[in-house]
């Protein structure tokens, strides 16, 4: 069989690239990574990985270098707005690691990236390779065609390049995913900027209709992370770069709690960016393309589960290749779909409600998921 046939091209090498990649690679296969941008570099913000991130991460050996670099709370707290009153405790910590056998780590996600990307050989990732046009011949290989005038063949495509993905474009045709009329202000700062301020290691601050969740993201907390999300519905920019107004940042908290908005008022810069979701997806694969992550089911941050749940596609994609090879792609993909679909699907709309954690929630659908253990589900119809 010819080399092209056998190699695994993955388009986007953010965290859920860079994840199957790690995830393909440790299970014998060969593995390209396209990026279009020229090279990665440390921009993004503070990521919570749950218990059923990590236990995906620990099967890439993960555990201990991320614990190394991120923060382990000893419980998350909800609170309401105005009054600071605890509606929900969430014990996390050494009973959390007890139960589900990894730990639950605040990150910054630069350090994630950065770890994933480790995993992968540099000569396995190619940047400035923005992809302009995909072509399935039929005969066991897609082309892929990049602006650089540069092409690539490949047995498989994965479609890692999220929400604005070019690869489900190809597949489906383009649409434009749906405006929440909600903006989320972030900031990443030193943790010395609120003077002594007591606060909780990892809380969410549930307002009427805007909420701000906050938590260190270092082993000795001298780091802290915010995002506040509030309904501005002209507001359409979803560049995580897009510099945000601090003088309407604290205008749109300004009925909080003091500690909230010394939080908000501590940060340096700010960096503002429009939350948008789509419905879940009939299908996520045709031929040799397939989509992981926010390529095919995005969420807005309300459960702290995108991330996490690109993480579990890519390794049970990964588990499912393992199973069949690359002889039986369409096999393979059906599979994962069938697998993962249910989930994601409940996820996006559990996520859509913005609730999670508010009061006493059921966290064991989510939280216990091992997607290196987790049953592979009968494939669905193949599409045609």
């Amino acid at each position: 069989m010819k080399t092209e046939k056998r190699k695994i091209a993955i388009v986007g090498a953010g965290i859920g690239g860079l994840t199957a990649a790690a995830s393909l690679l440790r299970l014998g296969f060969t593995v390209e990574v396209y990026e279009q941008a020229e090279q990665f570099a440390p921009i993004g913000a503070g990521i919570q990985l749950t218990a059923n991130a990590m236990q995906a991460l620990g099967g890439l050996g993960l555990i201990e270098p991320l614990r190394s670099k991120g923060f382990v709370p000893a419980a998350f707290h909800s609170r309401e707005w105005d009054t600071a009153k605890v509606t929900n405790v969430l014990v996390m910590g050494k009973s959390l690691e007890e139960r589900y056998g990894t730990p639950d780590l605040m990150i910054h996600r630069a350090r994630l990236h950065a770890v994933l990307a480790a995993l992968t050989p540099c000569k396995c990732i190619h940047f400035s390779k923005k992809l302009i046009g995909i072509e399935h011949n039929g005969s066991g290989v897609t082309a892929l065609a990049f602006a650089d005038g540069s092409r690539a063949e490949a047995a498989l495509v994965i479609g890692a390049d999220g929400i604005h993905s070019m690869v489900r474009e190809a597949l489906f045709g383009a649409d434009e995913p749906r405006f929440t009329g909600r903006v989320a202000y972030r900031a990443t700062y030193p943790t010395e900027r609120i003077r002594g301020l007591a606060i909780d290691e990892r809380a969410k601050w549930w307002g009427p209709d805007r909420h701000v969740v906050h938590y260190f993201t270092t082993p000795n907390k001298d780091e802290i992370y915010f995002i506040a999300v509030t309904p501005e519905p002209n507001f359409r920019v979803e560049s995580w770069s897009m510099v945000g107004d601090k003088n309407m940042l604290r205008a749109a908290f300004a009925g909080f709690h003091p500690i909230v908005r010394t939080i908000l008022s501590a940060a340096p810069e700010i960096r503002k960016w429009a939350l948008v979701e789509r419905d879940p997806m009939p299908s996520w694969w045709e031929n040799s393309i397939v989509l992981l992550g926010d390529a095919c089911h995005p969420m807005a941050p309300y459960m702290a589960q995108g991330a996490a749940t690109a993480i579990e596609d890519a390794v049970i994609l990964a588990r499912c290749l393992e199973h069949v090879g690359c002889d039986d792609i369409s096999k393979a993909l059906a599979v994962y779909t069938a697998s993962r679909k249910p989930r994601t699907d409940r996820m996006q709309l559990t996520n859509r409600e913005n609730t999670w954690l508010r009061e006493r929630t059921d966290t064991e659908w989510v939280y216990e998921y091992d997607a290196w253990r987790a049953r592979l589900a009968l494939p669905e119809s193949s599409p045609t």
